[in-house]
């Protein structure tokens, strides 16, 4: 919740263009330099959507065409409709994150 509190905020780690943000995740008790990196399609105030996440230590960065993969599949998740994503949600294909401690699915 706090990566996309601070991307509303306009404090984006990594703007990868497509609506792909790429945001750091500090692990418990340390700090966001030596935690993790998510992947996120974001559209401000109206949708964010958590597609990936890894390790610093298990990865540096995306390559190319990864990079071009999660930018074409931004644009079809940001383009659902909210009646899509609901649909999504009831088959478990998305899992909705309504706050730190409620998940629904």
């Amino acid at each position: 919740m706090d990566a996309i509190a601070r991307a509303e905020k306009g404090q984006v780690d990594a703007d990868l263009g497509g609506g792909v943000l790429k945001q750091r995740i500090a692990r418990p008790g340390r700090g966001k330099s030596g935690g993790y990196r998510t992947i996120i399609f974001f559209r401000q105030g109206d949708r964010a959507v958590f597609a990936y996440g890894f390790a610093k230590s298990d990865r540096a960065n995306l390559d190319a065409e990864e990079e071009k993969q999660f930018k074409e599949a931004a644009r079809h998740v940001l383009r659902l409709t909210q009646k899509q994503i609901e649909e999504l949600v009831k088959n478990g294909d998305f899992v909705e994150v309504k706050g730190e401690q409620e998940i629904s699915k």
